[in-house]
């Protein structure tokens, strides 16, 4: 994984790159909140859909150059590239699912048989097929060939939030209204899965590239991970402070990203054994409750406190906090890993929904993740090179408070720089004010 993107309620995408000396950017373009954005599967674009009615398509480089689709009547819920990046795909509030061409940049096609708000929209694996859930209570699958309703999946007790193709292609998963989690065979057409762990409504969900693990989000501020394989729930997470909106897996599944209401946006590494996913998704109706599951807890922490006064240009600087946990959690609990919190005040009023999705672009993106690796996971690779375990913890400490003095220093640069910008704008005042005195005067 080597950057992120994430829309606020701000009305602006940032995208994150994930060694900390690199920028990050922010994109201005929007008028309103963005509520989706996903890079191509070359990671060399960004789509995002807005509550403007807008779709824009980002070019993730410091000239911030944007292309803007125009053809919704209504707030634009959901956008999501093709498997080949030739074409998208996107939902809104004025009850029609959209194609479009990537590269020529024009409007193809409107599905139009949903008869309330399409909240999201996604492509199959093999781009054959698209699946869309609906506040009207149904999630349909269409045919992209002949543009077509092939089949309808009925909500009885709510809508569906999010809905996505599980990576074979066979399935489909809905995160409903109804705080449950329902897994469909598109084949069969019957319920295979259904999860009621939440306490809340559920918001997004994620398939492992596996296809044997699904991350869901709820509002009830927890992530859970579910085993696909066996149908039970393996992981609750906590971390976010209020409802998490929005969670998606990097390309490989290393990692796994969460943002919130709390405007912050966590990225945490899966270091579970994957097996190869054999044909759809054993049948399990059976599911333990939260309460009997072991809880996994983050163990490192690294807010990027990125002011929203130094965000006035296409890129900023985001400084970071290193906060160090010494907290031991059971073995089990050791498979998923908080290692990085990006910025509170980064999206300046991210009280709403955020979305992520995960590049793993092979050429424009070169940085990786391993100076940042938990803690656990520096003591055993201290250990596989024969360093002795209390002279790892003691070489880990100390590079830690180095850490905090490099993010320290660098807090201090942003603050003057703030101090800076507010000196500016009491001296831009000061003059107003004087024009306008001499004005009156000579009036």
């Amino acid at each position: 994984m080597k950057q992120i993107a994430t829309g606020s309620m701000d009305s602006c995408v940032m995208i994150w790159n994930m060694k900390p000396q690199m920028r990050a950017y922010r994109f201005d373009g929007h008028k309103d909140a963005v509520l989706s954005v996903h890079f191509s599967p070359s990671g060399h674009l960004v789509a995002s859909a807005s509550r403007d009615k807008t779709v824009r398509l980002w070019v993730p480089s410091m000239k911030a150059e944007s292309t803007v689709f125009r053809a919704h009547t209504a707030t634009v819920r959901s956008v999501n590239f093709s498997g080949d990046g030739q074409t998208l795909v996107t939902a809104s509030d004025d009850k029609t699912i959209k194609v479009w061409t990537t590269h020529r940049q024009k409007f193809l096609f409107s599905l139009n048989q949903h008869i309330n708000w399409v909240r999201c929209a996604k492509f199959s694996p093999d781009d054959r097929l698209i699946v869309s859930s609906s506040d009207d209570k149904t999630i349909k699958l269409w045919d992209k060939n002949s543009r077509e309703c092939i089949h309808s999946f009925y909500e009885h007790a709510g809508y569906a939030n999010y809905v996505d193709f599980h990576p074979s292609g066979t399935c489909i998963a809905a995160a409903s209204t109804d705080n449950s989690v329902k897994v469909w065979d598109i084949r069969s057409h019957k319920m295979l899965q259904h999860y009621q762990v939440h306490s809340g409504v559920v918001n997004s969900l994620s398939f492992h590239p596996a296809g044997n693990f699904l991350i869901t989000a709820s509002s009830d501020s927890t992530m859970k991970v579910l085993d696909l394989v066996e149908g039970k729930l393996l992981y609750t997470l906590h971390g976010h402070q209020g409802p998490v909106t929005c969670v998606a897996f990097s390309r490989t599944g290393e990692y796994f990203s969460s943002g919130g209401s709390d405007e912050q946006v966590m990225v945490w590494k899966s270091n579970f054994d994957c097996v190869e996913f054999s044909d759809g998704v054993r049948l399990q109706h059976k599911t333990a409750s939260s309460s009997q599951t072991p809880t996994a807890t983050s163990t490192t922490h690294f807010p990027l406190n990125s002011h929203t006064s130094v965000l006035r240009s296409k890129t900023s600087d985001p400084a970071q906090h290193f906060k160090r946990q010494d907290s031991q959690t059971a073995a089990h609990t050791q498979s998923y890993r908080q290692i990085g919190i990006q910025s509170r005040a980064s999206h300046s009023h991210a009280n709403g929904s955020l979305s992520i999705s995960s590049s793993t672009a092979h050429q424009t993106q070169t940085q990786s993740l391993p100076q940042h690796s938990p803690q656990g996971q520096a003591q055993s690779h201290a250990s596989d090179g024969g360093v002795p375990p209390g002279l790892a913890n003691t070489l880990e400490h100390i590079i830690g408070q180095l850490d905090i003095l490099t993010q320290t220093v660098s807090i201090l640069e942003q603050r003057l720089t703030l101090t800076e910008d507010k000196l500016k704008e009491c001296l831009e005042n000061q003059m107003e004010i004087g024009l306008h005195l001499q004005r009156s005067e000579e009036a």
